[in-house]
């Protein structure tokens, strides 16, 4: 499927005042990460992604991510959490093999 750019464009209006708008280059970020995280949240966008659109480390992303409570697990059945654990319980048990070998 071929990647291409959309423009993403929010205008809305507010009634404040104009003194108010000294935080405005922070309301936008803000508002970019909500979209963002958002798009994470619902699988459209990958974590490696993210973090790109908003020029952040992965690590600052898993951060914004806890905050907005989003998991960076994927969603799994019980079935493929079973497989999981089983895969994680095999390789733990070749390694104290190994060790025991040396």
């Amino acid at each position: 499927m071929a990647k291409t750019k959309v423009k993403v464009q929010f205008t809305f209006t507010l009634p404040i005042d104009e003194s108010l708008l000294q935080h405005k280059t922070d309301a936008e970020r803000k508002a970019k990460e909500v979209f963002v995280l958002e798009l994470l949240r619902y699988g459209d966008i990958s974590a490696g992604r993210a973090a790109k659109l908003l020029n952040i480390s992965r690590w600052d992303l898993s951060d914004l991510m806890s905050a907005a409570g989003i998991s960076p697990f994927a969603e799994l059945t019980t079935r493929e959490l079973d497989v999981e654990v089983e895969t994680a319980r095999k390789v733990v048990s070749n390694r104290i093999d190994e060790d025991c070998h040396e």
